[in-house]
């Protein structure tokens, strides 16, 4: 009976919806993680201008908030001196962000019917 079902159209066909479903759900959500981690490493980066900009260059800020960070966070890479310089320069060069609306959202609907 289970072979019967396996290799009938419709269960072929529903199958490959669910699969089709799946994938879909996966992009949405990576698209997400994506622009999350993209508003948090600018939020760092104008917190950073922010506080070197009460406290001046001299003040350390970058490398005393990485050591900070890398002991709160243990398990997590992305916050050495290089990388908040990095978001700094994030925040810096776009200063305006988050933008209205970036190009790949005005483009969802034709994005997931290639899925």
């Amino acid at each position: 009976m289970s072979s019967d079902i396996i290799q009938s159209n419709d269960y072929k066909n529903w199958a490959f919806d669910i699969v089709n479903k799946i994938k879909q759900a996966q992009v949405r959500t990576s698209l997400k993680v994506n622009a999350e981690m993209l508003d948090l490493y600018w939020e760092i980066g104008h917190s950073i201008i922010e506080k070197q900009n009460l406290n001046g260059w001299g003040s350390k800020v970058i490398e005393l908030l990485s050591a900070d960070l890398q002991k709160v966070f243990t398990d997590t890479l992305g916050f050495s001196i290089r990388n908040l310089k990095y978001m700094r320069a994030f925040a810096e060069a776009y200063s305006e962000y988050p933008f209205v609306q970036v190009p790949l959202a005005q483009n969802k609907n034709e994005m997931e019917e290639k899925i």
